[in-house]
């Protein structure tokens, strides 16, 4: 092996939150820190999501930070793909016509090998293959890039959680140096971020959602970051989050995604959003540097 590199709230909650802190609001409004730009699966308005080529654009662009999507094979490989099923970003309609609804979960790895995975996206990227954990984690360290890596639909892969971290820490992803800098793992389900909490509690750890305020402590105890989708939020809301300590003893920090344009990202970070999460992330970068953020 190479070295190298639940359920959320309705938007109610989020303005009840609002009303009952009016002055943390401000607060959030006048923290002045650096907000981390985030890749979202890849540079994927730029290269087909969840490929090497989106890790490569992303960082021909200078983007330190990418998110992606592990998900596993039937024959139990982790692999890089957003929606769980393979239609959508590659020609599996064509290659396997008889098997929809074409799920991950359906296909070996050898399967999925043979399916292109950028045609869809334009001409330029054909040939471009669904990677596996393994090939784009050296893709990220190559690159000397970070990752926010998601935990896709884990209720449909059990154990998927310990096979991850088992694959992370034979890629050399588990010791100190990039799980205090360079490693996030994060998910919809909180059963899931529960897991990775229990099975490394040194691992950094993000709930993707909207939990309500009064419900912050229960995820403070195996998440340290509340990532939720930036109309779902106002200062307020983010000001509550980072009163919140969390299983390293720091306060929470917010990641939001996904925002591709110049307005919302300006208004993303004046409510004092530790992250942002975007297709274009230099759209957003440069848009945010231009707030002194």
């Amino acid at each position: 092996m190479r070295i190298r590199p639940v359920a959320t709230v309705a938007g109610a909650l989020v303005g009840l939150a609002a009303s009952m802190l009016p002055a943390a609001g401000a607060q959030a409004a006048e923290r002045h820190h650096k907000v981390v730009t985030i890749a979202h699966r890849g540079a994927s308005a730029y290269a087909p999501e969840n490929t090497l080529a989106a890790v490569d654009a992303a960082a021909d662009l200078g983007i330190t930070w990418v998110e992606n999507d592990v998900q596993r094979t039937k024959d139990g490989e982790l692999v890089i793909l957003h929606d769980t099923s393979l239609a959508r970003t590659t020609n599996v309609e064509q290659v396997f016509p008889g098997r929809a609804p074409w799920n991950v979960g359906d296909f070996t790895l050898k399967e999925i090998e043979q399916l292109d995975a950028g045609s869809w996206f334009s001409p330029k990227f054909a040939g471009e293959r669904v990677p596996t954990l393994e090939d784009y984690m050296d893709a990220v360290e190559d690159n000397d890039q970070k990752l926010l890596m998601e935990l896709k639909a884990p209720e449909l892969y059990p154990g998927i959680e310990r096979q991850t971290l088992k694959e992370l820490r034979e890629d050399g992803w588990l010791d100190r140096d990039h799980v205090k800098n360079r490693l996030i793992v994060q998910s919809f389900n909180a059963d899931s971020v529960k897991k990775v909490h229990s099975l490394r509690r040194d691992v950094k750890t993000g709930f993707l959602g909207t939990p309500a305020v009064a419900e912050l402590p229960k995820y403070a105890a195996f998440a340290d970051q509340i990532n939720p989708q930036y109309k779902s939020i106002d200062a307020a809301y983010v000001s509550a989050v980072h009163k919140v300590k969390g299983p390293h003893g720091r306060p929470l920090e917010v990641f939001t995604w996904t925002v591709d344009d110049a307005p919302n990202a300006v208004k993303a970070a004046g409510q004092g959003v530790d992250g942002i999460i975007s297709n274009k992330p230099d759209v957003i970068r440069d848009a945010v540097k231009k707030t002194g953020r």
